[in-house]
């Protein structure tokens, strides 16, 4: 007898496409600078670490080169010697090979320190990303728990979590290709400079023919994200049907009624879909990037000739060809690398656009800058002031005009059809939606004076799609009141009132034991002990109000009957709403509400209603006929 679930609404425009011109896909470099920030948050020590080793190795490619140079040069000049000695040995005892043992000396320490840093600087990326991923998780979490319940109820804030979380934890290499850039950077600065004592159009030669596959390269990463920005949706119907078809939850259903066959047809062609946009990019980058590639290398074998032709003048020694053709191939895939990491840069700013747009959604339900202090105790109670209420993007109005007061102490039990509005006045009293219309009082004053966390601490809610944690059974319980989660008196007692006590005992583990099939050794319960367990959270929060909306419906009568009657005894003295669709369970409450059309249509005792007839009257009397 709960609500009809709220209506979702679609995307606003900016998020149904990314950005598509070159401008605004190049603007997103925009969040390198916050992501910056992120990464020296995450660990400033680590972040130290791998510049400073970044830094190092970038200087040791063109010292290793120059010191190839200066060898090369220096057998030129030991081989032109005459007389010279014929053997290893002689050329040792002759003394002229010192320098030359001393450069190859050098060059061996650089290429085992080279490999050194590059082992410590993996290691080091390796520990800021563990640290990068942890904080950035954390922090969309943090952030997810300030946002209203409007938000998670509608589909396309889902495919917005959707893409924050792919980032949160999908953004790594990033971090790894800008530091690696940097060090780039350097390496290219220090080749460059070496070209360019040369020949500076060298280097305007190597610009000009790498830029147009930079630009294609660009291109195709951006259609890439457009790719993945438009198929969220479907991404996340894909990620659904692929947990369906293979999990504890759906496995009973899934054989008997043989769905295997229907969730893989849906996989097959959410599969096939991607498959086919996919190699549609990837066919037109393979082809434009063979294009743009082999310009470049036009480029580089003009560069070459003309080093040759220098060493054959005379205007270069061989030491000196072997530098400048050395330092023109890495230069030329360093900058090949840097423009296409650039541009792959580019494309994952792109990215972080969906996890920094997830941290820009700000709530509506806010605590006031000074909220009044929660009455402790209630003294008079909740009133509804002619409340209205509609989901957002909902055209009807799943509560309006409703005028009732819940009073201090007493149990309010709720009844009408689907859709009454019965849920959706639960979801008010504890602020999970503010009204549209009217305003709710608690002792006279305004819900909206009251801080958030006060309010909802003085509030015991079970709802009928309560959570089932894969937990502990004693935490499955503590989660009503998680800072007591230490406190196992507290725990046993909740399961006492509950009369998950005895379930409880069943487990081989006791409260120690996992419940919930997803993780190894864990044991199922039934939906009528799952209830009792989540029955006992209420109780765990010790709260002056306690609301359970349907929390029997997976229990057998009996087990009701002692549930309610054990509610009815431990809710003495508080403020309570019942929700049920069992009248023998609603009639022990101290008054009834019936609602209809979200709207208050009649209110009092069990007799009283069922004596003026009308709609409660009709309902029990449907009830109590399945009985006889």
């Amino acid at each position: 007898m709960t609500d009809t679930a709220p209506p979702t609404s679609a995307d606003p425009p900016k998020d149904q496409m990314p950005a598509k011109s070159f401008r605004d896909r190049w603007l997103a470099l925009r969040n390198i600078g916050p992501f910056l920030v992120m990464v020296w948050r995450a660990s400033p020590l680590l972040t130290i670490a791998t510049l400073f080793l970044r830094l190092a190795r970038a200087i040791l490619p063109v010292t290793a080169l120059w010191f190839g140079k200066l060898i090369i040069d220096e057998v030129v000049r030991l081989s032109g010697l005459t007389p010279r000695p014929d053997t290893l040995l002689g050329w040792w005892q002759s003394g002229e090979v010192a320098r030359l043992t001393l450069l190859v000396t050098a060059e061996f320490a650089l290429a085992v320190l080279s490999d050194l840093l590059a082992r410590c600087i993996s290691l080091v990326d390796a520990l800021l990303a563990e640290r990068l991923t942890m904080a950035s998780s954390l922090r969309l979490m943090a952030h997810a728990a300030t946002l209203d319940l409007e938000d998670f109820e509608d589909a396309g804030f889902q495919d917005r979590l959707e893409r924050a979380r792919r980032q949160a934890s999908g953004r790594m290499p990033l971090m790894a290709q800008l530091f690696g850039q940097m060090q780039d950077i350097v390496t290219v600065a220090t080749f460059g400079a070496g070209l360019v004592l040369f020949n500076p159009w060298l280097i305007v030669l190597l610009l000009t023919a790498l830029i147009p596959a930079f630009l294609g390269e660009a291109y195709f990463n951006a259609q890439s994200y457009s790719l993945d920005f438009r198929r969220t949706p479907e991404r996340r119907e894909f990620d659904y049907v692929r947990q369906t078809a293979a999990s504890v939850e759906t496995a009973k259903e899934v054989k008997i009624f043989g769905l295997n066959g229907f969730l893989m047809e849906i996989y097959a062609r959410l599969s096939l879909d991607f498959l086919v946009a996919n190699r549609r990019i990837a066919q037109g980058r393979a082809l434009w990037g063979a294009l743009f590639t082999g310009i470049g290398t036009i480029g580089y074998y003009i560069a070459y000739v003309w080093i040759i032709g220098r060493t054959l003048t005379g205007a270069l020694s061989l030491g000196d060809l072997t530098f400048l053709a050395g330092s023109f191939l890495r230069l030329r895939s360093l900058l090949e690398g840097l423009l296409f990491s650039f541009s792959s840069t580019a494309a994952q700013a792109l990215y972080l656009d969906d996890l920094f747009d997830f941290f820009n959604v700000t709530p509506e339900i806010l605590s006031p800058p000074n909220p009044a202090p929660l009455p402790r105790p209630i003294r008079k109670g909740f009133t509804f002031h002619d409340v209205g209420f509609r989901y957002p993007g909902a055209e009807k109005w799943a509560v309006r005009h409703l005028s009732f007061t819940l009073n201090a102490g007493e149990t309010l039990a709720l009844v009408g059809e689907n859709g009454a509005g019965k849920t959706t006045l639960v979801k008010l009293l504890a602020r999970l939606y503010d009204p549209d219309e009217g305003h709710i009082t608690l002792d006279g004053q305004d819900l909206r004076d009251y801080a958030l966390e006060d309010l909802r601490g003085a509030m015991g809610v079970i709802f009928q799609d309560f959570v089932r944690y894969n937990l502990t059974a004693a935490d499955n319980i503590a989660v009503g009141r998680i800072e007591a989660r230490t406190d196992h008196t507290r725990i046993t007692k909740a399961a006492e009132r509950a009369l998950a006590d005895k379930v409880i005992e069943g487990l081989p583990g006791g409260y120690d034991q996992m419940i919930g099939k997803r993780f190894r050794n864990g044991i199922d319960l039934s939906g009528g002990e799952w209830q009792k367990i989540a029955i006992a959270r209420a109780y765990m929060r010790d709260a002056e109000v306690l609301i359970l909306d349907e929390p029997t419906a997976a229990l057998d009568a009996r087990s009701e009957f002692e549930v309610f009657q054990r509610f009815k005894e431990l809710s003495v003295g508080k403020t309570a709403v019942l929700i049920s669709h069992r009248f023998s369970s609603v009639r022990m409450a101290d008054r009834i509400l019936v609602l209809a059309n979200g709207t208050v249509e009649a209110s009092g005792t069990h007799e009283e209603l069922l004596t003026a007839g009308g709609q409660y009257a009709e309902l029990f009397e449907l009830q109590a006929a399945g009985y006889r």
